[in-house]
Order: structure tokens, then C-alpha cells, then sequence
């Protein structure tokens, strides 16, 4: 059972999006908030998998409730996902940065909201990964979000290299396996490695980093 905690200053969003995931035999909504002061108490309280986060709330926004959760020890395993209403908005780019694992628009189809936590809950790939590169590109070519070399890289192999680039692009452990015909779990293990040695919470932060550290070009294809 994949248990959730719903975090929205509205009301009726909150209730939508509940009557989704509780229809669900392998979701439950264990709680609800309605600013991050609320949230980042039931996370502590309640360890759920998945937290779906709106970024604009008062009191504590999403943006830093989703900061203080990745930097809490206790809270490792619990994965935020923004829900925002535009799927081009800047603070996506600072959650993602600080630590959250992906994000949705408000509209997304059920079926895909589903489909979504589900992917969140694995820790396996990006949430929509199309737009997220996409934002990820957009905001990580301004100069002020380019970052000097990183020393941590120079421990990554080149087939380290290779995978982190395959990552960027959106690649499924199943696709990155594929194109560099290796079995899927040699991909996951290059995989989890990159992210221990970089020390990157989750495959959202390594894209980040792929960008920020010139690996990856915004536009530039990753075969």
C-alpha cells in the first residue's frame, strides 16, 4: 500500500484529487494539510511514500517544505511531488533542486495522477519527464544557475558519464539497459551508484546536476 499525504490550500482540490488516489486499491491518502508547517509535521509523524505538495500556500510554501523534508535524515524515503498549476513556473525548478522528486500540473488526467505517484512511490524515473526537462533546460542555461566543476564527478566512470547523460534525457533503466545493452539491472546499478556518489537524493536531482554541470546542453540529444 502506497500511503499519501495530500498538501493543498484549497479545499476542493485537495477533495478531487483524494476521490482519485482512494479509488485506487494500492493508494491511500493518510492525511491532509494545508501549508508546509502542517506537512513537514505529518511527514514526521506518519513517514508516508509519497507527498503531493502545491508550491504556492501560506505560512510555509511548498518550495520550502519540500527543502526542510529532503534535508531531514529521518525523512530519506519520502518522495514530494509538486503539483503546481503551470507546467512552466520557476519554482518548480527550485523544488527539484531541493530535493523534490518531480511535478504535475493540476490538470493532469486521473489516469496519469495515478500512474505518476505510483512512479514517485518506486523512486525510479522523473514525473512527466518531457516537461520536466524541458523546465530543467530552460532555467539551468542562465548563467546564474551554472555551477563551478563539481570534484564528486571526477569520481564517476566514464560509463558512469554515459549513463548520467542517457538519465538527463528521461531514459528508463529499461531504455538506458537497451541502448547500452547491458541487463536493466546493470543499468540500476550505474544508476543508484551515480546518485551515491554525487550525493543525489533521487534520479530528479542527477538531471539537475546533468545540466548544471554542462554535461548535458538544454536541447542537445543524449545518444
Amino acid at each position: 500500500m502506497i500511503r499519501i499525504l495530500l498538501v493543498d490550500d484549497q479545499h476542493l482540490v485537495r477533495a478531487g484529487i483524494r476521490g482519485i488516489l482512494d479509488d485506487e486499491d494500492d493508494l491511500h491518502v493518510v492525511a491532509e494539510a494545508a501549508e508546509g508547517h502542517a506537512a513537514l509535521a505529518a511527514c514526521r509523524e506518519l513517514r508516508p511514500d509519497v507527498v503531493l505538495m502545491d508550491i504556492r500556500m501560506p505560512a510555509m510554501d511548498g518550495l520550502e517544505a519540500a527543502r526542510r523534508i529532503a534535508a531531514d535524515e529521518e525523512l530519506t524515503a519520502v518522495r514530494v511531488v509538486m503539483l503546481t498549476t503551470f507546467d512552466l513556473d520557476e519554482y518548480v525548478y527550485g523544488a527539484l533542486r531541493r530535493g523534490a522528486t518531480g511535478f504535475l500540473v493540476k490538470d493532469t488526467e486521473p489516469a496519469e495522477l495515478v500512474h505518476a505517484v505510483r512512479v514517485a512511490a518506486r523512486g525510479d524515473a522523473l514525473i512527466s519527464p518531457s516537461v520536466t526537462r524541458r523546465l530543467i533546460a530552460e532555467f539551468a542555461d542562465r548563467p546564474d544557475h551554472t555551477r563551478t566543476p563539481d570534484r564528486r564527478l571526477d569520481a564517476l566512470t566514464s560509463r558512469e558519464r554515459e549513463v548520467m547523460r542517457l538519465v538527463a534525457a528521461g531514459r528508463t533503466n529499461d531504455e538506458i539497459a537497451g541502448q547500452l545493452v547491458v541487463s536493466p539491472l546493470t543499468a540500476k546499478t550505474h544508476v543508484s551508484r551515480i546518485m551515491a556518489k554525487l550525493g543525489a537524493r533521487d534520479r530528479s536531482q542527477v538531471v539537475v546536476m546533468a545540466y548544471e554541470y554542462r554535461m548535458v546542453s538544454p536541447g542537445q540529444p543524449a545518444d
